[in-house]
């Protein structure tokens, strides 16, 4: 945090593309960044309960910063002009964000470590309030307003019909799996043989058999099946998606107790009764947390994706770098890490709440 106050926050440039300048702090913001660089080490040692105060004014600042900067910055410049956040504003707040992790590992309760996430109140106000519109990403994003809606949109259809797809292939083929040892080897060896793959080496592997079927068979193409797009994507996200959701459904059927299945047959259940009642019941969590890992990886290799057309987020991600524009690569990027943290705590969320209401296999 230190070296983040004293290097510059602000690249002025021009217009999307062109060389800028780089600006630093002035004199008083760079006393108080100084100042609250410092601050969580001091409350670490003096005051270790006050820790997430002091990272969570840490986090708040170095945004407001970020804003008023760039709002200065582009004071007198032509509508073109950007202002981009450089790398002394990241570094701030890389070190602001793992203060604020260390502070939430340091609570001892529940209320405790959710007071590591105090700075996001303050933040939010700040987004909503209008203070961060000068910065480039956001002028970017209200400059490509519906276009980014609708990639935003075709993201979460890829990675729900990709998850989709795996679920409806992979619980039926867990299900089977779980009570056969050899079959099992086999379907899981397959499944860890193609998550082996470089998502971009399957994405190219996919385009000349979709291709060849889309030629011979006219009414496929009809239907949206080719050997670039949504088709060869779907397929990829399948495949991909198919380890970890078989994997903990193995797992998570053959983990539960043996007595349970006992108790259930001794009350007169059927296989059917005993699966849906007792064995499902109990394996949900286990089997929610392959489905959580699935989903967390779809929006990965979603945005690789849009190198063949299918769009979705990972097509600012490219344009981007084909254009050295940093500003769309993080109109795509940084969606795209919120979406995999939103899913991945939504679902952890999930999991706990089952996991406290069923039970779990150990």
């Amino acid at each position: 945090m230190l070296a983040g106050a004293l290097l510059p926050w602000v690249l002025l440039r021009p217009n999307r593309l062109a060389p800028g300048e780089y600006l630093r702090l002035p004199p008083a913001l760079l006393g108080g960044a100084l100042l609250l660089a410092l601050l969580p080490l001091c409350t670490f040692r003096l005051a270790p309960r006050l820790t997430w105060l002091a990272a969570s004014l840490a986090v708040a600042a170095g945004f407001w910063g970020l804003g008023a900067e760039t709002r200065t910055a582009l004071v007198g410049q032509p509508p073109f002009a950007r202002a981009s956040a450089a790398g002394g504003v990241w570094l701030f707040l890389l070190g602001a964000g793992i203060a604020a992790y260390a502070a939430g590992l340091l609570g001892r309760t529940r209320r405790e470590r959710g007071l590591a996430w105090a700075w996001l109140p303050p933040v939010a106000a700040l987004f909503l309030a209008g203070h961060l519109n000068a910065w480039s990403v956001l002028v970017e994003g209200r400059s490509e307003g519906p276009r980014w809606v609708q990639e935003l949109g075709q993201h979460l259809r890829l990675v729900g019909g990709g998850l989709g797809l795996a679920l409806l292939l992979g619980v039926p083929l867990a299900v089977w799996a779980a009570r056969r040892e050899r079959p099992a080897g086999v379907v899981l060896g397959l499944a860890n043989g193609i998550q082996t793959l470089p998502s971009l080496a399957l994405l190219g592997l996919l385009i000349a058999p979709l291709a060849a079927l889309a030629n011979a068979f006219p009414w496929l193409r009809e239907l949206g099946v080719s050997g670039i797009g949504a088709a060869p994507t779907l397929v990829a996200l399948t495949l991909y998606a198919l380890l970890p959701i078989l994997r903990n459904g193995v797992v998570a059927l053959r983990g539960v107790s043996p007595g349970a299945l006992d108790a259930a047959r001794g009350m007169g259940m059927t296989a059917a009764q005993m699966f849906w009642r007792v064995e499902l019941p109990l394996a949900l969590p286990v089997w929610l947390s392959g489905v959580r890992q699935a989903a967390v990886l779809l929006v990965g290799v979603t945005a690789v994706a849009a190198l063949i057309g299918a769009g979705g987020l990972g097509s600012y991600i490219f344009k981007g770098l084909q254009s050295a524009a940093s500003d769309l690569i993080l109109l795509g990027a940084v969606p795209a890490a919120l979406l995999a943290l939103l899913l991945d705590a939504a679902l952890r969320a999930l999991e706990g709440v089952l996991g406290q209401r069923l039970g779990r296999v150990e």
